[in-house]
């Protein structure tokens, strides 16, 4: 086969063959096609799309390139997570041992933070002690002793999504359907999961903007579900403003603690019963998504999911005792400015992406992957969308490693919008793609 003739092929709207695709996969993982003739290819399936079939046979071809988990030891269905990415997105701290508190073994991957998105195991190492490394005896051990570990992605997981997204950042082929599909399916799939539930962010600190955008991704993430054999559920979900109230590594540990303890934001908790319910729907621990939610609410206040974040937390050599007292043990910054009101209204719209941006700034996230982050910085937001505000009230509240942040007080005030006008708090969930 030759490059240029498959390039051509998909430039001119025909459909590639599993062939074609592995083909095209292999020989450019292991150097033997250039980046100029991958991004040709990319560009063309940007304008002229994939088939389902060509992007099932692409996730599997990228799912191949590296390392794959093997996770047949581990005792029962394995049911992994993932968040396409949003603002104060905390919910695998509190998704994960809430379900492997049903009886849902929990076997997880997760990925650090780059930009105004946060990573989950940036989070977790802000924890006293935390290891987010475990060899792959000690990882199965551990789920099966305890139903629960969540450690990093190693590093040879799809190594041909990892080279090929790095393309598509420099070329303009980000955002792509299909490709966007398949780089999160692949390492799903290499990660051994046996069933998967996506949380799909729609709004404006999420990837996709639009709920329409995040159907049309959640539809092709569940049909490459289907093709290769992996139940797959999408959940759509809200992100016109940050997930709960804190953003930033330790204050957003707080704050899924708060949660654990049934104290936490409401929209938090309801998100995390939402994507646990479809999980343990996966898991055969129940047999509808209304079962699965109400026995998730009962293990949430009967102090089961706190104590499985406790036995997580100290299997992975963290201190436990940060589930009784987060504020005295987790990391804190030495500054706290305050954003007051610039008026009487109401809270009409929160901009996600520039609380997120703003606690990057901060230092609680990466600019670049060689970034190095503050787990104590953040900003905590007192006010959501529909909240009534009078001037001068405080919108929120940034943890600062530096006295002088005026001009990050200054983004956050801006990025809320304040009108006279009452506004309705907005729909947490959009829909569920099966």
């Amino acid at each position: 086969m030759l490059m240029v003739d498959l390039i051509a092929k998909k430039r001119d709207g025909a459909e590639l063959s599993k062939e074609e695709i592995e083909f095209i996969v292999e020989e450019y993982t292991r150097g033997g096609i250039p980046d100029y003739q991958m991004s040709a290819w990319a560009m063309a399936v940007f304008f002229r799309g994939m088939t389902p079939a060509e992007t099932a046979h692409l996730t599997m071809a990228m799912a191949r390139s590296g390392d794959t988990v093997d996770l047949s030891r581990i005792r029962g269905v394995k049911v992994d997570k993932h968040s396409t990415g949003g603002v104060g997105d905390k919910t695998t701290l509190v998704v994960a041992p809430l379900v492997a508190a049903a009886g849902v073994p929990v076997a997880k991957m997760s990925g650090r933070g780059l930009g105004h998105t946060g990573g989950t195991i940036d989070k977790l190492e802000s924890i006293p002690g935390f290891a987010a490394e475990l060899s792959p005896d000690a990882f199965v051990e551990q789920v099966n002793r305890i139903g629960i570990a969540v450690v990093g992605q190693t590093g040879n997981l799809t190594p041909a999504d990892k080279k090929l997204y790095s393309l598509r950042d420099v070329t303009a082929t980000v955002n792509s359907v299909p490709l966007i599909a398949s780089s999160v399916m692949s390492k799903k799939i290499a990660a051994g999961a046996d069933a998967i539930v996506l949380d799909v962010k729609a709004g404006s600190g999420a990837f996709m903007k639009t709920v329409g955008e995040a159907w049309k991704l959640a539809s092709a993430m569940v049909d490459i579900g289907r093709s290769v054999g992996r139940r797959t559920v999408a959940v759509i979900s809200n992100m016109d403003q940050p997930l709960g109230l804190a953003v930033g590594n330790a204050l957003e540990v707080r704050e899924a603690v708060d949660a654990l303890r049934g104290e936490g934001p409401e929209d938090l908790t309801r998100l995390a019963l939402t994507l646990g319910a479809h999980m343990v729907v996966l898991g055969g621990k129940a047999g509808s998504f209304k079962e699965g939610y109400e026995m998730l609410e009962k293990i949430l206040k009967s102090g089961k999911a706190l104590e499985k974040f406790r036995q997580f937390v100290a299997a992975q050599g963290g201190n436990p005792d940060v589930a009784d007292r987060p504020a005295e043990l987790l990391p804190k910054a030495p500054y706290r400015v305050t954003v007051p009101s610039p008026a009487d209204g109401f809270v009409h719209g929160i901009q996600a992406e520039e609380i997120g941006l703003a606690a990057m700034t901060l230092g609680a996230g990466r600019a670049t992957k060689e970034s190095s982050i503050d787990p104590a910085v953040g900003i905590v937001l007192a006010k959501k969308i529909g909240d009534p505000v009078r001037r001068g009230e405080i919108l929120a509240i940034l943890h600062a490693g530096r006295e002088d942040v005026t001009d990050i007080r200054q983004r956050v005030e801006r990025a809320f919008d304040i009108r006279p006008e009452r506004r309705k708090k907005p729909r947490l969930i959009h829909g569920v793609v099966e």
